[in-house]
Order: C-alpha cells, then sequence, then structure tokens
C-alpha cells in the first residue's frame, strides 16, 4: 500500500525538490524572461523548468500514480475525481518573490491519498532551507547541508499572539483580524514558507483570506500537521482536496495550537464569504 511506503519515497522526492530548486537558481541568477498565464499570474522559465524535472522523476519513481502541477494544464474533474492517489505539486511557489529576487520562493511536492496530503517536501533553494514529512513520521528542517532535526508547532502562551502573513496579500478581512488582537507580532513572508513558519514554531498562526490553490497548500499541510499543528477552513473544518471541480481553495487558518480558541477570533466578514 502507498501509505506503507512513505518513508521509502520520502528520500527520492526530497533529491528532486533540490534538483528542480537548483535549476531554478540557475534561471533566478540570469536575465530571465517573464509572461502572463490565462489568469493573469506571471510565468517564468522557471516554473516550467522545474515543472519539467518535477514531472520526470516522479514518472520515474511512481509511473502508476498520476501527478497534478500547477503547470500542469486543466485536468477535468471527470479525470481527477476517480483519483484515490496522486501527486500534487507547485514547482515554483511564490512566482512574484521570485521576480522581486527577495528569495522567498520555494517547491512543493505532496503525496494525496484519499482527499489528505501524506507525504509534503518544500525546498526554498535561495535559503537553502528544506521542511519535509510523512504520515506518522514527523515533520523536519534542515538548513542544508545540515542534518535534519524535529520540527514541533507551539502551543499559544500568553497574550502576545506571532501572525505570519504575506506581503502582497492584506485586505480588509486581515485588517479585521488584527484589529481583534492586541500588540500581535507580525512576521512576512512569501510562498509557503509562511506555513512552514508555523510549523516550525516560529508563528502561531497564518490566516489566509485571499485566493490560493490546492497545489499552494497540500505539502504545507502535511509539515503543519506532522508538527502538531494544523491547516483548516476558517470554521476549523479540514482541508481536503480534489473533491470538486475548481482547484481553489477557501479560505484557510495555517495554526500551530488546535486547542486554542481561533474561532474567537474570526471576522465576521470572513465568515460572510
Amino acid at each position: 500500500m502507498i501509505t506503507e511506503n512513505i518513508e521509502n519515497l520520502l528520500p527520492r522526492v526530497k533529491e528532486l525538490a533540490i534538483e528542480a530548486g537548483n535549476k531554478i537558481l540557475e534561471i533566478y541568477q540570469s536575465d530571465f524572461a517573464i509572461r502572463t498565464k490565462d489568469d493573469k499570474t506571471p510565468l517564468t522559465d522557471a516554473d516550467m523548468a522545474a515543472h519539467k524535472i518535477i514531472i520526470e522523476g516522479i514518472v520515474n519513481l511512481s509511473p502508476d500514480i498520476p501527478a497534478l502541477s500547477e503547470e500542469s494544464g486543466n485536468i477535468d474533474f471527470s479525470v481527477r475525481k476517480n483519483w484515490e492517489t496522486y501527486w500534487l505539486i507547485d514547482p515554483l511557489d511564490g512566482t512574484k518573490e521570485f521576480i522581486n529576487r527577495n528569495g522567498e520562493f520555494t517547491v512543493n511536492i505532496a503525496l494525496i491519498h484519499e482527499h489528505k496530503p501524506i507525504l509534503g517536501v518544500i525546498y526554498a533553494p535561495v535559503k537553502g532551507l528544506l521542511y519535509y514529512a510523512g504520515k506518522n513520521l514527523g515533520a523536519y528542517k534542515s538548513e542544508l547541508p545540515n542534518d535534519a532535526v524535529k520540527i514541533n508547532s507551539k502551543k499559544v502562551s500568553g497574550t502576545i499572539l506571532s501572525i505570519v502573513g504575506s506581503r502582497s496579500h492584506g485586505g480588509v478581512i486581515m485588517n479585521e483580524f488584527l484589529a481583534k488582537l492586541h500588540d500581535a507580532k507580525i512576521l512576512t513572508m512569501g510562498s509557503s514558507l509562511k506555513s512552514c513558519l508555523v510549523a516550525e514554531g516560529t508563528a502561531d498562526i497564518y490566516p489566509r483570506f485571499g485566493p490560493t490553490s490546492e497545489w499552494d497548500t497540500a505539502a504545507a499541510q502535511c509539515i503543519v500537521e506532522e508538527a502538531g499543528g494544523k491547516i483548516c477552513t476558517i470554521d476549523t473544518k479540514p482541508l481536503l482536496y480534489n473533491t470538486k471541480e475548481s482547484l481553489l481553495n477557501p479560505y484557510f487558518l495555517v495554526i500551530g495550537d488546535p486547542g486554542y480558541a481561533w474561532l474567537d477570533l474570526m471576522p465576521e466578514s470572513a465568515r460572510q464569504i
């Protein structure tokens, strides 16, 4: 069974993420071109180069398991709904960070089984940071080339919460959320690294009141959950994958302490979306 093979899959998936990340770095250091996709989001040669490396590697690693990448093109739900297990990939999460050259972009690879992530690898090539997890195996962080250390999310202590968010996604709902807090410590970070900060206990929560797709969260969800945290909808229901035609996520919370009363902090405007 695939769930019993995660420990054997992880080393090769980590290698693929690093290989794709190294290729991204080559392009990052060049005068790369920027195009615009149909959904108005940017696309670079790095997105496609990383996609090619990962897809080819995944096909060799597990030829019987389908793969869905942000750069795969549309795969109709009539096909996807029959997938019990599949790979979900974001070859370059944080293309805007890549274009702005702030180093806060990642390679995300996840394995989904029965609508839930059971393996997750996130690699930030500029920072040399590798996060990974497998179901019932724990979550780990490595500052390459150093060995990996096990990470754990933290329990809320005291009254000052640490909140991580994006530089480019604030908005009215986020402002209302922040208004409910007093003296919160605000951290800014790009891509799936925001969720990783929660997983490693640097931040208490990453609230997302804006659009994301399933490939943006899957790898991070496995890492956060294996670290003791949770990624859930704003009414604390599990975030699930491949359950509908659209690949867009609902608003969600990445929380380090699932026992804390996060619902009490949710703005009414968020509940009405």
